[in-house]
């Protein structure tokens, strides 16, 4: 589950600017419909980096319930050579509105010897923000349970369209920002802190000039456990490039190969 957690969460930065109340929308400056990220991943095992699969990140303008949307899916596969060590299967799937308000969330993973579907129903009424939520477990059981907010809450794929068009000038280094998070049975506290520049050379060929942050959760309230360390591409696109992820089976990373549909010039890209 952490692997597909830390690419939506590559750009969680931009909750700092929320309002107080659910109106839950917000400008999008960094993507158009079209858009196609994809990446490599990496396992570390026994202190030996092995190329672990591929995963792809696409957006595209479509329609939920007859309403013009944001349609936008992720999609990670292992290789049948680290399925071997741990079987990972991800697909999630996200509607939001066109001003970014979240309308629906799912996510099937088979991870290992488990499989899971998580799903988020969001709705808006009298200015709040109400979620029905959904899990089917690893034991073919389901759950659901349903919590009305005052505040706005989002789960991992609207939090990586509305981070896209934040634009964190004047953050020194560990500046944290705080959000609430949602899955399939529950809200937990998150936390991004802001660690500075750095160039990255990814696979496919460039370095780029990036922005790096970490991502923290608190899911079972006993503290603050950072996850991963990303890299996001310094320019209005926002693009996550590289991420080193703390995973609680070891540690993984991932390298961009290849991005095409951006709405904005890559003005980041060094070489």
């Amino acid at each position: 589950m952490k692997q597909a957690k830390t690419f939506l969460l590559a750009c969680c930065l931009m909750l700092a600017m929320l309002p107080a109340k659910a109106q839950c929308g917000f400008h999008n400056d960094a993507f158009k419909s079209g858009e196609f990220l994809s990446y490599n991943l990496y396992y570390n095992w026994k202190f030996v980096w092995v190329k672990a699969g591929t995963a792809s990140f696409s957006t595209v303008q479509s329609k939920r319930n007859g309403q013009p949307a944001w349609r936008s899916s992720l999609i990670t596969r292992g290789n049948q050579k680290v399925d071997k060590m741990f079987v990972l299967r991800d697909t999630l799937l996200c509607y939001n509105t066109l001003d970014l308000e979240p309308i629906y969330y799912r996510k099937g993973a088979r991870e290992g010897s488990r499989y899971t579907v998580d799903e988020v129903f969001y709705s808006y009424p009298n200015g709040k923000c109400h979620v029905k939520q959904h899990r089917q477990h690893g034991n073919g059981t389901h759950s659901w349970e349903q919590h009305t907010y005052n505040d706005c809450v989002f789960d991992m794929m609207s939090i990586f369209l509305r981070a896209r068009s934040f634009n964190p000038t004047g953050w020194r280094k560990g500046h944290d920002v705080n959000f609430p998070m949602a899955d399939g049975n529950g809200r937990y506290p998150a936390r991004l802190r802001y660690e500075g520049k750095v160039n990255v050379k990814t696979d496919d060929g460039h370095t780029y000039r990036c922005i790096k942050l970490a991502y923290l959760e608190n899911e079972k309230g006993e503290g603050f456990k950072k996850i991963v360390d990303f890299f996001v591409t310094d320019d209005k696109n926002h693009v996550p490039v590289r991420l080193d992820m703390h995973l609680r089976f070891g540690s993984a990373k991932a390298f961009l190969t290849g991005m095409k549909g951006t709405k904005s010039p890559i003005t980041s890209r060094v070489k």
